[in-house]
């Protein structure tokens, strides 16, 4: 099979063995999946809870390794960071900033693609109009109903034009009208080629939209194949014509049950489902103009979606593989800053400050010992002190507050004003 006919996603005998503290089995999540998402397909991944989608989902996206067996995405691992440019993922709770506003989510997300600033707010504007929240972008997201987040996670799927769509349960949280809009526009998407896997426990949804579905129990596949396939009855036939009136009627439940010899199970007119019902009313609703505060109607899908080739994405890959560096760039270790002289001269002054007894005219003014008596052999060796001149005023008492004279030659060197000092 060549690369433009290969499937999106292949996996052979995917399995996923979560361990205890003691590193023995605990619970296999995936056991041996054989899974195949062919290009330009939507794909139903369905199971109760605990049958391993989420953890298949993970593995698809390079979250989670598996214990044993192989994947691919686009012919290369789901590690390759050159292989997520082109998917999208809508997980199932949408993990978005609360403080930032639409506008600023998308740009945000842009931005992580590196998309030019023009190309970034065409993109923002039209997503906006698609999931119906131009008029809500200057909210906070923190403001929005799960509804209105899960539009808002949508666009933000999109914003850099996938080729490939992962889509965890995205009608969860939506009205009827949120639901059916969601619908369409992977429908919409599917018609430009892009291929989609769809997770979701709503299988009405599922039965809609999707082409093809595989049904996990126990980490396992139990059913594959096509949606109208796994769905027809073949043991039943069933005929819908216009109103007949109940001569008809009898002469064909007498045609069957006498010439056939088949039971006729039921007779009456057809139904719509109920999701056509609400969605005739309410657009009733809309063309009568009643005001409603939730999210408008949908817009149409942005132009820039699907305007790739998907035979562009393996070709790029490949050729992004192929291509060998020219140069390349050396990076030099940053030296380290020197302390400045003046800096080295405080910190030895706060070590002997910290770390060492205090002498000189610190130690007389701070030391203890200053303050005891001195012994009497010590006092006649002590010189007198002259007395002072009757004109000399008497001296100011130092306050035990104020700092000594040693006290201002040790802040000045710390605060730098003896440069010249430790400049000889």
């Amino acid at each position: 099979m060549s690369e433009r006919n290969a499937p999106i996603v292949q996996t052979a005998g995917l399995t996923k063995v979560f361990k205890d503290f003691w590193r023995r089995d605990r619970v296999a999540a995936v056991n041996d999946l054989n899974l195949e998402v062919r290009r330009g397909e939507v794909f139903g991944l369905l199971g109760p809870n605990g049958s391993g989608k989420s953890t298949t989902i993970k593995m698809l996206l390079g979250l989670l390794y598996p214990t044993r067996g192989r994947i691919s995405v686009f012919g290369r691992p789901p590690t390759d960071v050159a292989v997520k440019e082109h998917i999208g993922f809508l997980p199932e709770e949408s993990f978005l900033y609360r403080f930032l506003d639409a506008r600023e989510t998308l740009d945000l997300y842009g931005r992580i693609f590196k998309q030019h600033t023009r190309v970034r707010r065409e993109r923002i504007e039209k997503l906006l109009d698609m999931v119906g929240l131009r008029s809500e972008a200057g909210r906070r997201i923190g403001e929005y109903s799960k509804g209105m987040a899960r539009r808002i996670g949508l666009a933000q799927a999109l914003i850099n034009d996938p080729e490939f769509l992962i889509l965890d349960e995205p009608t969860a949280g939506l009205d009827p009208i949120g639901i059916r809009q969601i619908k369409d526009v992977i429908r919409q998407l599917a018609d430009k080629g892009k291929t989609i896997l769809l997770s979701s426990h709503l299988l009405a949804d599922v039965e809609d939209v999707c082409d093809r579905i595989t049904i996990l129990y126990g980490g396992r596949v139990r059913a594959d194949g096509p949606v109208n396939e796994l769905l027809s009855r073949e043991d039943r036939t069933q005929i819908i014509s216009e109103k007949l009136t109940e001569d008809t009627i009898k002469k064909i439940r007498h045609l069957i049950e006498d010439g056939e010899h088949k039971a006729i199970l039921k007779v009456g007119a057809p139904s719509d489902r109920l999701e056509a019902f609400f969605m005739h009313t309410v657009e009733q609703a809309e063309a009568a103009n009643v005001r409603s505060s939730g999210a408008k109607g949908s817009g149409a899908l942005p132009d820039f979606l699907g305007t790739r080739k998907p035979a562009n994405v393996v070709e790029s890959l490949v050729a992004a593989a192929d291509v060998k560096p020219t140069h390349s760039k050396t990076i030099e270790p940053v030296a380290l800053r020197q302390p400045k002289r003046e800096e080295q001269r405080a910190a030895q002054l706060i070590e002997q400050l910290v770390c060492k007894e205090p002498t000189g005219p610190v130690a007389k003014s701070v030391s203890p010992e200053s303050a005891t008596p001195t012994p009497a052999s010590q006092k006649s060796a002590a010189p007198e002190p002259a007395a002072p001149e009757p004109a000399t005023p008497e001296p100011k008492k130092v306050l035990p507050d104020e700092p000594s004279a040693g006290d201002r030659s040790v802040i000045d060197n710390l605060i730098g004003r003896t440069e010249k000092r430790d400049d000889d």
